[in-house]
């Protein structure tokens, strides 16, 4: 069953159209990414997914709820983790807690019951008296996720949840949300990082300009490019006479140098190592080292939208 659908969603700021005609439809039970560049729209979608912006056109429907007549009761079975924190600063760690629980209704034994729960799950217990604003950003992050949680909402909303932190927070919020998807939480996720959407969603939707360009499920985008692999090595001596020696033996496979005596070979069934070092031992080229590369995501993505995976972050379209 779906728990958000969207039909032909616009927002617009002025003459500004930072979303334009989207659909897609998210299902109860698996991880949503929503891709694209910085400027592409993914926040704009998000806050008036969480009802944190108003759309401009287009039908909008969340746990069975249509905004923005039914937008309060949609409210009650989501959380919602914004690109920027939402908490208070000069409350500790607990208190903000505890008082995002009074804020849904819950009773103060049970939010008490909760918050440390939630400090525990996040590894933030011994910081629970600390004032938010002593947190480094990663920690702000972990207890902005846990403040999203208090209420055990049924869809959890993340604009960009490691965006910015340190590599060992990052890592812990990705297997919390493994763990939440596992005990049945829906999750919507925006991101620029391409390893963080392979690595966590089942289904991605790729938007650029405002514009969904796909939608399919990560095993399926995976298998067109099934068969492209990469070898990557290290030499010794001038790459680019090198990468000349791999365009002769490999002439329907793309060679390139990529600087520091590095070299990319691409192409279909690459599986076998041997042939490309010999071709280069042959040459008197020094390989100091090769790496097979399997196809990912970030190779779909950049098939389908044009888009190099360095441009992600300083890409601008139409919306934020």
């Amino acid at each position: 069953m779906p728990v958000i659908e969207v039909e032909e969603l616009e927002k617009s700021f002025g003459d500004v159209r930072a979303v334009d005609g989207i659909d897609f439809s998210v299902q109860e039970g698996e991880i949503f990414g929503f891709l694209g560049p910085n400027g592409a729209g993914k926040t704009t979608t998000i806050n008036v997914l969480t009802g944190l912006a108003r759309k401009t056109a287009g039908s909008v429907r969340v746990l069975g709820h249509f905004y923005p007549r039914d937008l309060r009761r949609a409210q009650e079975g989501i959380g919602v983790v914004p690109d920027g924190s939402n908490l208070y600063p000069e409350l500790s760690g607990k208190e903000n807690l505890t008082f995002c629980g009074s804020l849904y209704g819950i009773r103060k034994e049970e939010r008490e019951r909760r918050a440390a729960e939630l400090l525990d799950q996040f590894g933030l217990s011994g910081v629970a008296g600390r004032r938010f604003a002593t947190y480094s950003k990663g920690m702000k992050r972990k207890l902005t996720i846990a403040a999203a949680l208090i209420h055990r909402p049924r869809v959890l909303f993340l604009d960009e949840p490691t965006s910015g932190i340190d590599v060992a927070s990052a890592r812990q919020i990705r297997r919390i949300l493994e763990r939440l998807n596992c005990n049945g939480t829906t999750v919507f996720l925006t991101t620029h990082y391409i390893e963080e959407a392979e690595r966590l969603c089942h289904r991605v939707a790729f938007i650029v300009d405002g514009r969904i360009v796909r939608v399919d499920s990560l095993n399926l985008l995976l298998e067109e490019v099934g068969d492209d692999c990469s070898l990557q090595f290290a030499v010794g001596g001038d790459a680019a006479s090198a990468r000349e020696v791999l365009s002769e033996v490999f002439p329907s496979h793309k060679a390139s140098a990529t600087g520091d005596g590095q070299l990319l070979l691409r192409g279909e069934r690459l599986d076998d190592i041997i042939p490309a070092v010999c071709a280069l031992h042959d040459a008197g080229v020094t390989v100091q080292e090769v790496r097979l590369l399997r196809p990912s995501l970030e190779d779909v993505f950049v098939r389908v939208t044009g888009i190099e995976a360095e441009e992600m972050t300083a890409h601008r379209g139409g919306g934020s």
